[in-house]
């Protein structure tokens, strides 16, 4: 295998890790909003700071994410401090929320309200992203695998269709 092919086989292969490791995150956090929600005790939470982070520009669009900060204390007396992304637009500076957290995992609470459908939706449509996603990288590397195939495995890629098509002058 030369330096060629396996670029066709190393740049699809990071893509199908990465398309994993995002379908990994996407279910554990899903199944941990889930687990809060269904077992987790709540708390009532003081909003003590809003900011937004931006991202893109230049040739890529801007993106702005806003950040709750939020401290709460636990039915066992600890104060925590959470810095939830997204959450509710209409919560400002002072304001008091409902949180929802785990006994065992405090600083993974979310101000988010149960949301059962949306959350398996969101999950839902994720999961189909990156199933296509792996999908289109793992049908890549396949199709380069049938056409380095097809074409031989010459010492170059002047000799390529010589190998296969048998045409005039090779």
């Amino acid at each position: 295998m030369d330096l060629l092919q396996a670029f066709f086989y190393i740049i699809p292969g990071i893509f199908v890790v990465l398309g994993v490791l995002g379908l990994v995150k996407t279910l554990r956090r899903s199944r941990q909003i889930s687990r809060t929600w269904r077992y987790g005790r709540t708390a009532e939470a003081r909003c003590l700071r809003i900011y937004a982070t931006t991202s893109g520009g230049g040739e890529t669009p801007v993106s702005t994410t806003r950040h709750h900060v939020l401290e709460f204390t636990t039915a066992e007396g600890r104060v925590v401090r959470i810095d939830e992304t997204g959450g509710l637009r209409t919560v400002v500076e002072g304001d008091f929320v409902t949180v929802h957290y785990l006994p065992e995992a405090p600083e993974r609470a979310t101000a988010q309200p149960p949301a059962r459908g949306k959350l398996a939706l969101g999950t839902g449509c994720s999961v189909v992203f990156f199933a296509v996603f792996i999908g289109f990288a793992v049908a890549f590397m396949v199709g380069v695998h049938w056409g380095f195939s097809e074409l031989g495995t010459g010492t170059g890629t002047d000799d390529w269709p010589c190998a296969s098509y048998q045409t005039a002058g090779c």
